[in-house]
């Protein structure tokens, strides 16, 4: 097992394996890096080892502090868009990278880099080829296919001129309500060490190569170092208090391999080991990773992770430089932070000898990857190539991707394959969507508040079917049809989220569209039904698959729906494994094979196939969870209940009167609530305003709410809402004693139920300590209002944010 930690969160490198660094050295290359970093001075060394956002920064202030790297975030990129076309990130690459080698007196030219999350191909640029989320590729367990994904990423990468990926995610997930849980390959250290190897060399080429870190491969970025897929009960960002030897053999498995592949980037994870962040962990990052692993590339932070230290701010932390970090990112921290280094370096608190350390590491992989020589983005090869942007080679690998993604849960009485002649009604709210079945991640970070003219040369999963059903079949995502069907395949899931909006109390699906009901419904009338469900993370779903002759668990499998249509229509087979564990109830949150007590519904690397049938008996529709299952992290109401820890209460004339079950209504009946139904019984809440005078309905926490990081997170307060009247005066959506937003307009320009959506950042700015919100909503009017309100919820800031003003 190993020695133990010499202390809590410190590491005892001597029980790590040794990985030697495949790069030979190069003298000549090290005889150049030693001459330009002779040349640099201390406000260009220290520029280098800083990446800014591109929303926050601009090419004159690349040159003007000589800053290292850009980033796009998931919200951002060229131009202030959120997301943008091929020529779009092109023309934005050229001008930074025209900024970045400005001669500026005898100082030596330094060319950025600029870096992305393509998780899942190139997903932010528009029409771009988008591959299943990993969990949905380690179902695959096919490495070489792997090998081909990285490289098509890459080579999208390079048409629109960026040089550098976020990727691979190595986490190996351990406990599912995790947000990210989509981001790792399998619970199974094994699955994801095999992929870390190949994934990494399509991405950047094979060490050795003429193309390495060249022509069609870019950089790669092993990520979260270490043990962000173990954190205790899934949380995100949060503590992982493994023992060393679990640590090392578990969370770790994929790193030696991806080393040994020459990764040249690997990025500190924002949680803690025992107590201790990562961003600061001297003996993993620089004694582990640098020392015994003998990594020689360069170590780049999270989004403002090193803030998180302890004597720290995203504007103010050597010490994360001083524990092994190369470089900061700080994408809306940078310029304070730059000049908060340089202070450290003139005061000796960051050694002029680490810095040197850093800054040659990120020299060296620039050389390496000819950023020096190969000119401005658009005139390397394959910059401007948009034809092999979403082209038809690179679709084709992404629908081999998605057929051996697809796990056959449950097939009885071969409800699949689906036949010729079939009448086929494909239905369900997942069915014609192209934000569910990409997921998070893709275009927006929380994959949200998109268009379907954003998905160029994409198939929905329903399109993919009808037309491998030919003429007798109806696309109806509501679930209604013209001719009764002979069979119904229902599309459904979660809907698209990132990091730690998707965190969830346990392992209960959530049915925002009341997918069951449709299911039985078919059923009753006699009508076979396939259930496909998409998902970022297993869940229990044991009524579902009740109420389904077949069960298909698609993950999220991107642009290609036609990749499903092929399997379901039998053109191929089903292989696809299960990478996670199937929880039996929505309790068994850390199930993992190999665990003591492992009792799965279905086990892990479980999977039908036409070829190996299987039966699927009758489930236990008991959850697990005491009282039914509790709401999702991050929502305030829905379904008809309020949150955890949420009360709701209607205030008029300085008196209150609490919200229960049933109507409820003020003293002087200015404000009455009632229940009323949307998609089920009683799961919305009607607010009438008599127009009698100023009322409001408000939600109370106790004890306060910590949404500070969501704030800063770029995160909404969203309401499902219908504004059957609307009045004159103001809808005012406040927060704590903040002056309220006006949502009238907002839902003037709509009819029926639309979401609305108010960014909490509005609330910061406005004077709420975000940190302890006692009264996290409060929504009055004096006029004559009536509303219907399905749900309130923490969400992914939309385009059609209502204006902070």
């Amino acid at each position: 097992m190993g020695a133990p930690a010499v202390a809590a969160g410190v590491a005892d490198p001597s029980v790590w394996p040794v990985v030697a660094d495949p790069v030979p050295a190069d003298p000549a290359l090290e005889a150049r890096l030693a001459a330009i970093l002779g040349r640099m001075s201390v406000e260009q060394k220290v520029g280098q080892v800083i990446q800014a956002d591109v929303a926050s920064v601009t090419p004159d202030d690349v040159a003007r502090y000589h800053l290292g790297s850009i980033l796009n975030g998931g919200n951002s990129a060229p131009g202030g868009k959120r997301y943008a076309t091929g020529p779009e990130w092109l023309a934005g690459a050229d001008a930074f990278y025209e900024a970045s080698v400005r001669p500026q007196g005898k100082l030596p030219v330094i060319p950025i880099i600029w870096g992305s999350d393509a998780v899942h191909g190139h997903s932010k640029a528009i029409g771009a080829t988008l591959f299943p989320h990993n969990i949905g590729l380690g179902a695959m367990r096919d490495p070489e296919l792997m090998r081909k994904i990285g490289t098509v990423t890459a080579t999208e990468m390079r048409v629109t001129g960026l040089d550098w990926t976020f990727a691979p995610t190595l986490a190996v997930v351990r406990d599912d309500r995790w947000g990210r849980s989509y981001e790792g390959f399998s619970e199974d250290p094994a699955v994801v060490a095999s992929y870390a190897g190949p994934f990494v060399e399509g991405l950047q080429g094979k060490v050795g190569a003429a193309d390495w870190l060249k022509g069609p491969h870019i950089v790669a970025t092993a990520k979260h170092f270490v043990g962000d897929g173990g954190t205790t009960n899934g949380k995100d960002q949060g503590d992982n208090d493994a023992p060393e030897a679990e640590l090392r053999d578990v969370q770790a498995a994929g790193y030696p391999p991806a080393l040994k592949a020459g990764v040249q980037s690997v990025m500190a994870s924002y949680s803690s080991w025992q107590g201790a962040k990562m961003h600061g962990n001297a003996s993993l990052l620089t004694g582990v990773l640098k020392g015994r692993m003998g990594f020689g590339g360069f170590v780049v932070g999270d989004w403002n992770g090193h803030g998180q230290l302890p004597g720290c701010s995203p504007t103010d932390c050597p010490g994360a430089l001083v524990a092994g970090m190369d470089m900061f990112m700080a994408p809306d921290s940078w310029k304070a932070l730059h000049a908060s280094t340089l202070k450290a370096v003139q005061a000796g608190t960051l050694p002029m000898a680490r810095l040197d350390d850093a800054v040659a590491r990120i020299l060296r992989v620039k050389l390496r990857a000819g950023v020096f020589d190969d000119g401005k983005p658009s005139a390397r090869p394959f910059g401007g190539k948009f034809e092999l942007l979403g082209g038809p080679a690179h679709r084709a690998i992404a629908r081999q991707a998605v057929r051996q993604s697809l796990v056959l849960l449950k097939n009885d009485g071969g409800a699949l394959p689906l036949k010729p002649g079939q009448k086929l009604l494909v239905a369900g709210d997942g069915a014609d969507s192209f934000m569910k079945q990409s997921g998070g991640w893709t275009l927006t970070w929380q994959g949200t508040g998109l268009k379907r003219e954003d998905f160029p040369g994409a198939t929905t999963i329903g399109a993919a079917l009808v037309a491998a059903a030919g003429g007798a079949a109806e696309l109806r995502p509501d679930g209604n049809y013209t001719a009764k069907p002979d069979v119904a395949v229902v599309v459904f899931g979660e809907d698209p989220y990132a990091e730690f909006q998707g965190d969830l109390p346990d392992l209960a699906f959530r049915d925002r569209a009341d997918s069951l009901a449709l299911l039985k419904r078919y059923r009753a009338a006699g009508v076979r039904t396939v259930a496909v469900f998409l998902s970022g993370r297993p869940l229990w779903v044991n009524p579902w698959i009740n109420a389904a002759d077949a069960f298909v668990a698609a993950w999220l499998p991107g642009s290609e729906g036609g990749g499903v249509a092929d399997v379901l229509f039998g053109k191929a087979d089903f292989t696809g494994k299960l990478p996670f564990s199937w929880p039996r109830t929505a309790t068994q949150t850390r199930l993992n094979v190999g665990d003591p007590g492992y009792d799965p519904l279905f086990a892990f690397g479980y999977g039908l196939s036409y070829a190996r049938p299987g039966r699927v008996a009758s489930l236990s529709e008991d959850s697990g969870i005491v009282g039914g299952a509790g709401q999702p992290a991050g929502t305030w109401f829905q379904r008809g209940k309020i949150g955890t820890g949420l009360a709701m209460e209607l205030a008029a004339a300085g008196a209150s009167v609490p919200v229960a079950a049933g109507p409820a209504a003020t003293a002087n009946g200015w404000l009455r609530t009632a229940p009323v139904d949307r998609n089920a019984q009683e799961d919305s809440v009607r607010l009438t305003w008599s127009g009698g005078g100023p009322a409001q309905v408000v939600l109370r926490s106790a004890p306060p709410i910590d949404i500070a990081r969501e704030s800063n997170g770029e995160l909404s307060i969203e309401i499902d809402v219908s504004a059957d009247t609307l009045g004159t005066a103001p809808l005012l959506l406040g927060m704590g004693d903040a002056r309220g937003i006006d949502l009238a307009p907002a839902l003037r320009r709509g009819t029926g139920w639309q979401t609305v959506s108010v960014r909490l950042s509005c609330f910061a700015a406005r004077g709420v300590d975000m940190t302890k919100v006692a009264v996290p909503l409060r929504l009055s009017t004096s006029a004559a209002t009536d509303l219907r309100v399905s749900r309130i919820a923490l969400g992914s800031t939309a385009a059609g944010a209502v204006s902070c003003d």
